[in-house]
């Protein structure tokens, strides 16, 4: 089981973590006691005549030699307290605990969008942060793409075969997890991948020379000043050096606004560059058999000069270079030697070199990353399955589904379809609370799962790649103007207009408005749905819609229901056939202390 694997390597995580930790306090101690002793030996030789040289050379040794294995133990209780927290997430995912961990998503959320609001795919405690194990915002971006836009047939199968190969690989997800310098998501490549693609700068083959030999030669020349100083020589190699030296100054005014113009646009771009550098070292480490992910692996190692990892670290390389150049050494010494104006040059070649691989290794990590979070959610949940996607007429046949986020959802069986006999059409009445619009999230929440190529959480599920609409969360907007009923029509008509196949969610079909006015109204839409060809579920406590079904052959009435016993209410959430009977509302005020 899953909880118990990740709960056997939290705890060894854990151990791991106190152990690195008690051997970084004893190096810690170490440190201290050894710098008193060699304060006492170095005194103690120089109290002697034995000098200070030789005990003092020895204790800086040692404590240069603790000081680096205190770093290296460092990066252990990092690397292991962030395998203590992946798991301590993982298995909040696992347990469907709500917390704030975890990248919610919230900037993919688009309030125009069929149905990303009224699914809650974004937000706290949404599916887009118990599905998300991804690092970079470009796997996290795909991801989101995923959930919002249905893959083809063959894209979903790829999909299918990717995450079941990954579905095993704890190690890689940890590996990838515990990289960079934060846990959770980091590093967004979008500006790398503009900065690649923009125009490259002409900078002579020429000058890239001359800069080369003239801070060599004024170098070379300072470091021959400084013999002639101490050992009294002639004075050329300064006048030399003062030669080369306006040399040097013409060059750097001469180039200095495109000198500025690589450093300033290239320095956006380079954060999280270790993070995508790792990350694109460890999938290039692995090995894969489904055509997916060789292809990804492929896109990663091959093409241009190197992998792209080894191609990342030296772009990081230069960018830390560059960075350096604010540092005290470099800003008295940088000037002789074009330091600036060298690295911004070795920039600019790299992106010429490399700007038509930056995009393909950007998207193949991304890729990954959101394939990785598929399989990690398989994982998760083995009782989940992967859904098939029929050809032929539009039809959506679920045996046993339920929420993917409901820990103990109510699992229920769906069938609709378009052939003549069918009912295409469910109109679900029942009593307040009694889990009508949880069936509705239910359906929408596995189309999304199924549409992105992800496990759903069902025994089966049938269904095309179809269009996706829901009216479950229409608000209103005081600052537009703009009614809760008139939000609802306009998502309606949104909906109507969706290409077929379809399926349209619609919680409390036209509640804003007058009993008869709704009743016409929700007659005419449920008919235009039907006659397009499209299937739907629209929910209702009035039991008077229930009696559209008698009017379209593809409509049917189902119900959910409750009882009442000695004046507490409970709920079985099963769906059941035909009208609801009763209503619960005047039992749930009296609950509530409202005298009715």
């Amino acid at each position: 089981m899953p909880v118990h694997e990740y709960e056997r390597r939290l705890t060894l995580r854990r151990e791991r973590l106190a152990a690195e930790r008690a051997r970084s306090a004893q190096i810690g101690n170490a440190r201290l006691a050894l710098f008193a002793l060699g304060i006492l030996a170095t005194w103690f030789s120089a109290a002697h005549g034995g000098g200070i040289a030789i005990p003092g050379l020895i204790t800086l040794a040692v404590l240069v030699a603790l000081f680096v294995a205190g770093d290296r133990f460092e990066r252990r209780i990092r690397f292991a307290r962030r395998g203590a927290e992946y798991y301590e997430r993982a298995l909040d995912r696992v347990r469907l605990r709500r917390n704030e961990k975890g990248e919610t998503g919230e900037r993919f959320l688009d309030p125009e969008h069929p149905y990303a609001f009224d699914l809650d795919l974004f937000g706290r405690n949404s599916l887009f942060q118990f599905l998300s194990v991804c690092r970079t915002g470009a796997g996290e971006q795909r991801l989101a793409d995923w959930l919002l836009h249905p893959a083809s047939p063959s894209e979903i199968a790829a999909r299918h075969g990717a995450i079941t190969e990954l579905r095993p690989l704890l190690d890689l997800r940890e590996s990838m997890a515990v990289l960079g310098t934060d846990f959770g998501s980091a590093g967004h490549p979008d500006a790398l991948r503009s900065w690649a693609a923009a125009p490259p700068i002409a900078i002579p083959a020429s000058l890239r020379i001359a800069a080369r030999v003239l801070s060599s030669l004024a170098l070379g020349l300072l470091v021959w000043w400084l013999v002639t100083l101490v050992t009294g020589g002639v004075a050329v190699p300064r006048i030399a050096l003062i030669c080369v030296g306006l040399l040097e100054a013409a060059l750097f005014f001469r180039w200095r606004p495109v000198v500025s113009r690589i450093a300033g646009e290239c320095e956006q771009s380079a954060a999280g560059l270790a993070l995508l550098r790792d990350a694109l070292a460890r999938v290039e480490s692995e090995s894969f058999a489904s055509p997916r992910l060789k292809s990804l692996h492929n896109a990663i190692t091959s093409g241009g000069k190197g992998s792209a990892s080894q191609a990342i670290a030296q772009l990081n390389r230069l960018m830390q270079m560059l960075e350096s150049r604010d540092n005290w050494a470099l800003r008295l010494f940088g000037p002789l030697v074009l330091w600036t104006t060298q690295v911004s040059f070795a920039v600019e070649t790299w992106r010429q070199q490399h700007s038509a691989q930056v995009p393909a290794w950007i998207n193949a990590l991304a890729d990954f990353e959101a394939l990785s979070s598929l399989a990690s959610a398989y994982y998760e949940h083995p009782e989940d399955t992967l859904p098939e996607i029929a050809e032929g007429p539009a039809c959506f046949r679920a045996s046993a589904l339920g929420h993917p986020l409901l820990l103990e959802g109510v699992p229920n069986d769906i069938s609709l379809g378009s052939r003549p006999g069918e009912s295409a059409i469910l109109i679900v009445s029942g009593s307040n609370m009694s889990g009508k619009s949880t069936l509705l999230r239910t359906v929408g929440t596995n189309t999304v799962l199924a549409l992105a190529g992800a496990p759903v959480r069902a025994a089966s599920l049938s269904l095309p790649v179809l269009n996706l609409g829901a009216s479950i969360r229409t608000n209103d907007s005081l600052a537009d103007g703009i009614s809760r009923f008139y939000a609802e029509i306009l998502r309606i008509r949104q909906i109507l207009q969706l290409p077929q196949p379809s399926l349209c969610l619609l919680d409390e079909l036209l509640a804003g408005t007058n009993s008869h006015d709704r009743r016409i109204g929700a007659e005419a839409i449920l008919r235009g749905l039907a006659e397009r060809g499209a299937m739907a579920l629209a929910t209702t406590h009035d039991l008077a819609l229930a009696a559209i079904a008698d009017t379209i052959p593809s409509a049917r009435n189902v119900h959910f229901e409750d009882t009442i016993h000695e004046g507490r209410i409970a709920f079985d959430y099963k769906m059941r056939e035909g009208v609801v009977t009763r209503s619960n509302a005047i039992a749930l005020m009296r609950s509530v202390g409202l005298i009715v």
